[in-house]
């Protein structure tokens, strides 16, 4: 309670209803081993009046009651310390500043993290589209952030933007249900609250194509082209819904507070606040698998109904450039096909390459990260 109630940031996530929860558990503790001790002074009270001395005796069943006692004990014991421990990490978790700033959202329900970098022309003065990057299954920070510092570097593009969805990174989770479409209006929220204007070339990768095209079809105007990373095609949405893989979430969930990956992972393999905010550990944190899990029950209903209505009223002319896995267009036949399928998102495809030997994070090779930065380059300098 004490660690909640201490840190600024524990105290936003857990909200009151957290803050509550504690503090009624605590009393309840209290109060709960108040009357244990005051049962067993009567009872000692009462052996000693009618025996002289208190009984120390027990039969074979009072025995494994004692047992089964301690064991619950014990148990309760380890579970309060990997809480503690977990809730340890989370505070030193909270002393790492997010690159950006966090604005409210949806009435002031949650803050989203929007980070931008670079000069709205180039050096010759000519005023260029901001690319505006959106994270697959991992947040953008976990690759595509170093990527594009280096395409900036490189001169491909003069600036980029990057928000974290919902429950990723430093972005809150949001309430639920949480679909695709309401993602997109909250990263809309957030662009407007930071004067964002555009015009945009969107540059998204697996899920986060979903994401991308539901926000290009409702800002047509804004948006000068698309990029798309091996995006995932919304006929293959029943693979984020899958119900086995909604339980595993669920269940992974339930277990998260006591950080039975975390607490191992920062004592002996040396993981860092960076690891478990948004790198290699980020995957474990209560908050992404909540935001894994929203994404899983509303996946072939909600955003299934977003994305399709998006590829209805998506502008027709409107540029894109795939970028797909050779090693996934190989193991699965469907990916290939769907992969097909989205060139003709637009009547005006950019082009289509498969990087043959980049696995489904296209940028992780060298040959990605060419070609990745090769085809922005042409989508923002409308070449």
């Amino acid at each position: 309670m004490i660690i909640i109630l201490a840190v600024t940031k524990t105290r936003h996530e857990e909200t009151w209803i957290g803050i509550a929860s504690v503090i009624w558990a605590l009393l309840m503790s209290l109060w709960t081993t108040a009357a244990d001790r005051t049962v067993q002074w009567g009872k000692t009270e009462e052996e000693e009046r009618l025996t002289g001395r208190p009984e120390t005796r027990r039969t074979l069943i009072e025995w494994t009651e004692v047992l089964l006692s301690n064991i619950a004990l014990l148990l309760l014991t380890l579970i309060g310390i990997l809480m503690t421990c977990t809730l340890v990490l989370r505070a030193l978790d909270a002393k790492v500043s997010p690159p950006g700033e966090l604005y409210w959202v949806d009435g002031d329900k949650y803050q989203i993290h929007l980070y931008c970098y670079g000069n709205e022309t180039d050096a010759k003065g000519t005023k260029l589209p901001t690319v505006l990057f959106e994270g697959g299954e991992d947040p953008v920070e976990n690759g595509l952030w170093q990527f594009a510092d280096n395409a900036i570097k490189n001169g491909s593009f003069s600036r980029y933007c990057f928000a974290d969805r919902p429950g990723m990174a430093w972005s809150d989770t949001a309430p639920s249900p949480l679909s695709a479409g309401q993602a997109a209006e909250a990263l809309s929220e957030a662009l407007a609250r930071a004067g964002e204007q555009g015009p945009w070339v969107l540059a998204s990768a697996g899920i986060g194509s979903i994401y991308s095209r539901i926000f290009s079809s409702r800002h047509g105007r804004d948006v000068e082209a698309i990029l798309m990373i091996d995006p995932l095609h919304e006929d293959l949405l029943k693979r984020i819904g899958a119900p086995g893989r909604g339980f595993m979430l669920w269940l992974r969930g339930i277990l998260s507070p006591l950080g039975l990956d975390r607490v191992p992972g920062a004592l002996f393999k040396g993981r860092s606040r960076v690891d478990r905010i948004w790198g290699k550990s980020a995957y474990q944190t209560g908050k992404q698998i909540f935001a894994k899990l929203q994404e899983n029950l509303v996946a072939e209903s909600l955003t299934k109904r977003d994305v399709t209505s998006s590829r209805a009223i998506q502008y027709p002319d409107t540029p894109i450039a795939i970028i797909s896995s050779g090693i996934e267009i190989r193991r699965d036949s469907e990916w290939e096909k769907k992969q097909r399928d989205l060139t003709h998102l637009t009547q005006n495809l950019h082009d289509w390459d498969i990087v043959d030997k980049a696995p489904h994070q296209v940028w992780k090779t060298l040959d990605g990260r060419e070609v990745i930065e090769k085809r922005l380059k042409q989508l923002v300098y409308g070449k």
